[in-house]
């Protein structure tokens, strides 16, 4: 399992892991899985990406290779089956796992390994609807019904439209559920100058949403890997 960040980065503002990312890390070592986590932002000298207007590092480039590099690495481990890797990402991190689905990502090879499925948490939908976009594999989106910064519409649009393609797409809609719903106790707080327009958006846990994606997600990767 590879899994990747959201614009925040990996770590807190006392630079050890987050603790959500860690609880979600634990969860699949627990299970039985190789788990890698990606940190994109420290070695590139930043500590979070959420208010920067031009971001260099981009969901559609740069971090979409750091993805596949990640899938080669855990490809050459000899614990890990090259053909059950699984990509994991949440916000920013999730907008990357939809992008490096796509045909044409950057850091694709044709000789390389592939994702054998993925589940991208609260990613932005709304620039692949502009698209031809199909996943390449098996996706699962979780998205919360109240979320005012990847509003949830674009992506069950998103979705209709690849299963309408053909493209085995699965996505759940947590009524009154917020960006970032599955966060470790983190009270619903408004971020100003987030989201669209920049006129802020709310991020904490829901806990009802938290334990229902919790086990819609495992049951989901579970039965992808058998």
């Amino acid at each position: 399992m590879l899994q990747l960040h959201g614009c925040g980065g990996f770590r807190n503002a006392a630079g050890t892991p987050n603790e959500s990312y860690r609880f979600w890390a634990e969860h699949w070592v627990r299970l039985g899985l190789v788990v890698l986590v990606l940190d994109s932002l420290t070695p590139r000298g930043d500590k979070e990406v959420c208010t920067q207007n031009a971001r260099r590092i981009r969901v559609n480039v740069e971090r979409v290779r750091d993805a596949y590099a990640g899938l080669s690495y855990l490809a050459g481990l000899p614990e890990v089956d090259p053909a059950r890797i699984l990509l994991q990402g949440w916000s920013n991190g999730g907008s990357v796992t939809l992008n490096a689905l796509s045909a044409t990502a950057p850091g694709r090879r044709a000789d390389g390994p592939r994702f054998k499925a993925a589940v991208a948490y609260y990613p932005g939908c709304l620039p692949l609807t502009r698209e031809s976009w199909r996943p390449t594999a098996p996706l699962l989106i979780q998205s919360g019904a109240a979320d005012d910064w990847t509003p949830a519409q674009h992506c069950e649009w998103l979705a209709e439209r690849a299963r309408a393609n053909g493209s085995p797409v699965d996505i759940d809609v947590y009524p009154d559920a917020h960006h970032s719903f599955d966060r470790v106790r983190q009270p619903v707080r408004l971020l100003p100058n987030m989201g669209p327009g920049r006129k802020g958006a709310h991020v904490g846990t829901h806990p009802e949403a938290r334990e229902k994606s919790l086990r819609r997600t495992t049951e989901w990767v579970l039965a992808q890997l058998r």
